[in-house]
Order: structure tokens, then C-alpha cells, then sequence
């Protein structure tokens, strides 16, 4: 591993500390404790990066026993294209918050570049797409039935772009998107959707450390920014057991601890639960998320893995 390679990883590290003890107010997106196995939700740049038809399919049911909680819904498809030089790929979420709904619909495609002969590549995508966003009034309370909005269900359609590089090799990865770029305007009604189509920015890194023969060590992080909202990052610690059994550790600034399994049953199937637990003041009015994952990748005769998929 280069030099500027392990540079560039201990900088960021120290960004994502300093930053960490940033404050602010507002929505953030979507939370995801099995990050690693999506990057694709968050980076379009990541489109057809491993060498094979790649279908990624996951459930998070947050914040068990709170009503109204949060449940995230994400399917991505994505596969090389003309070898390795282009990417493409398709992502599909369905988000609900109490009364919020949100349906995006994202195109991704990337283009990448072999920088020397480690392999490193970098990449850089391009998504469009867009969100349906909804609100239904119908599941809130009702404290006033003279309230204008009392049984009416508003929604809204808006078209969207984002982007993100990847820089990567078969040990470590960084990466910088914005999946959202635009901040559609809002009036009347609409003002209510107005915190579901906020701009986001992420920045995400990790490197695989071989301990020894039957044991790997991978640590990663993913800082997410909102302007006027608080800068959050998570931090995953996982150890994979005879190229197998991923287990890991999650910490989310100031707001969650967790656990997570991946099982790769071959090179191509891989199953994954996660949970965590609120550490914030939501402690003791729910009990824990859930995140389910299945991984498939299909790969054709002339892209057979040459080496074990980390990233």
C-alpha cells in the first residue's frame, strides 16, 4: 500500500473526529447501520465496481415500539460495463417517517480509471432520478377538525441529480457524493415535504488489515453532513473469520451502538442482519433497529473474481 494511501486514510480520520463535535439543527437522511454493503445508496460512483451484476436488497425497521417510527425499504442494481471503464446502475428506496413517505427512483452511472499497477482505480458517477414524497394527514392526531389540512393527503414529485467519487483498490476505499445536489423550492402545502429533499453530503473510507491467516480486520466510517443539521458520522469495526463470517461493532456519534453479521456463503451470496440501540434520549422509548441485507452477485465466465471481495 502507498504511502499517500495510508496518509489520505489517517487525514480523514482525524477530519471525521474534529468534525464529529460539529452542532446543528434539522433532518438528516435516511439512517443505515449495514452502510458497507450499500455504498451504491449514498455514491453512484460506486456502479460497477465489482466486477459482476451486483443486487443488493434491504429492510431497516428503526426504533422498535415508537410510534411513527422510521422503515427504509432499498433495492440497487448495478454491473459493469465494457470491462471495467464504465458502470451502470439502478437504486430504488421507500422511506416512511409517521405521516412521510418518500419513494426516489435513481439512473446511476459511473466512469472509472486504473491509476497505476496496484489496481487503484478511481471513479467518478452521476445519478438522476426522482422522489415522490407524500404526506398524509390522516395518520396524525386529530386536536382541531376545522384544521385546514384535517383529511387531506398532500404529495409531490421532484427531479433530482447526485454525485460522488470513488477511489478504491482489492484493501482500501474513499469515497465523497452528494446522492441529492438540489434543493427543489417549495410553497403552499409543499413547505411541509420541504425536509425530505434536503441536500446531503458523505464521505466514507475503509481498509482491510490481514491479522493473520484466518482472521481480516476492516474498519470503516461514514461521515454524513446536512447544512444546518447536526454532522453525524458512524464508525464500524468488523473482523471477517476464515473469508466467512463478517462480525462488527457500529458507533453512531452521540446516537446509536450496534452489532452486525454477514455471512458469505460463496463469493456470490451473502446474507446480513444488523441492530442497534439508541444511546440518545430516545432510549427508553424503543427498543432497538433491525436491518436485514441479501447480496447476490453474478458474475459472467470472463469476470470470475480473482480475489475476495471486500468493498
Amino acid at each position: 500500500m502507498k504511502l499517500t494511501t495510508h496518509i489520505a486514510a489517517a487525514c480523514l480520520m482525524l477530519v471525521t473526529t474534529f468534525l464529529g463535535s460539529i452542532q446543528a439543527f434539522g433532518q438528516q437522511d435516511e439512517q443505515l447501520s449495514l452502510y458497507n454493503y450499500n455504498p451504491l445508496y449514498y455514491n453512484p460512483a460506486y456502479a460497477g465496481s465489482r466486477s459482476a451484476l451486483s443486487i443488493v436488497s434491504m429492510a431497516r425497521f428503526q426504533w422498535i415500539n415508537f410510534e411513527g417510527a422510521p422503515s427504509t425499504q432499498f433495492v440497487s442494481v448495478h454491473t459493469p460495463v465494457i470491462g471495467r471503464s464504465l458502470g451502470m446502475g439502478l437504486t430504488m428506496v421507500n422511506d416512511q417517517v409517521g405521516a412521510r413517505k418518500r419513494t426516489a427512483i435513481y439512473y446511476n452511472a459511473s466512469s472509472g480509471i486504473r491509476l497505476n499497477n496496484n489496481n487503484d482505480r478511481l471513479a467518478f458517477g452521476l445519478s438522476v432520478g426522482m422522489d415522490i414524497m407524500s404526506f398524509d394527514f390522516n395518520d396524525l392526531p386529530v386536536h382541531d377538525i376545522s384544521d385546514p389540512f384535517y383529511g387531506q393527503s398532500i404529495s409531490t414529485t421532484k427531479i433530482n441529480a447526485g454525485a460522488g467519487l470513488y477511489y478504491y483498490n482489492d484493501q482500501f476505499y474513499v469515497g465523497v457524493s452528494s446522492p441529492r445536489l438540489f434543493e427543489p423550492k417549495t410553497e403552499g402545502a409543499d413547505e411541509v415535504l420541504a425536509t425530505l429533499s434536503k441536500r446531503h453530503f458523505f464521505i466514507s473510507a475503509g481498509k482491510v488489515f490481514n491479522l493473520n491467516s484466518v482472521v481480516k480486520f476492516k474498519p470503516t466510517t461514514l461521515v454524513k453532513i446536512t447544512p444546518n443539521s447536526p454532522l453525524t458520522f458512524d464508525v464500524n469495526a468488523n473482523f471477517l473469520l476464515y473469508e466467512r463470517l463478517w462480525i462488527g461493532g457500529l458507533y453512531r456519534f452521540h446516537e446509536a451502538v450496534g452489532i452486525n453479521f454477514v455471512y458469505n456463503f460463496n463469493d456470490f451470496i451473502h446474507l446480513g442482519y444488523g441492530y442497534d440501540f439508541a444511546i440518545n434520549r430516545l432510549m427508553k422509548h424503543q427498543s432497538g433497529s433491525h436491518e436485514v441485507l441479501l447480496q447476490i452477485d453474478i458474475q459472467s465466465k470472463r469476470n470470475l473474481f480473482t480475489s475476495p471481495r471486500y468493498f
